[in-house]
């Protein structure tokens, strides 16, 4: 199995069950790689490590084919290995999306279909690429976009 990082591994990263159910290739080049071992070691980890609880990615790399077939954008930071969707078990993810805010270096960071009076509802998504980080945040409850904060 091919590490990333010391908890999270190419597999997770890349697995989708869309992706096995239609059989789409999901397979990221060399530079995509690259890109999903920046956003473990710079955003995963530091997670992984504040809030000490295994949790595994529900998206990260897609290829331009899968994102297609799930709707997403064509611009879609998936599609490069720059992002990943997650939760952490027993975590409200307005806490999480506000210590990656307050702790970590990112490009975007959206708390999705998030709820209030809902803490387990939505998921955070969070983007990094390297000194081309714009630190933009935002919110989104399934009708309109917000700050987060």
């Amino acid at each position: 199995m091919t590490r990333l990082s010391t908890h999270f591994s190419l597999k997770e990263l890349t697995r989708s069950q869309t992706a096995e159910r239609k059989r789409i290739q999901n397979k990221p080049n060399d530079e995509d790689i690259d890109n999903l071992r920046l956003l473990c070691e710079k955003i995963l980890e530091p997670v992984r490590e504040y809030y000490g609880i295994p949790f595994s990615p529900s998206s990260g790399f897609r290829s331009f084919e899968l994102n297609e077939a799930i709707g997403s954008s064509s611009k879609s930071q998936h599609t490069t290995g720059q992002a990943v969707d997650f939760e952490i078990p027993g975590v409200p993810n307005m806490e999480t999306a506000l210590w990656i805010k307050k702790n970590l270096n990112y490009d975007q960071l959206l708390l999705e279909f998030y709820k209030e009076k809902i803490p387990d509802s939505g998921w955070v998504h969070c983007s990094y690429v390297g000194d081309r980080n714009r630190n933009r945040s935002r919110r989104f409850d399934g009708r309109k976009w917000s700050s987060l904060s």
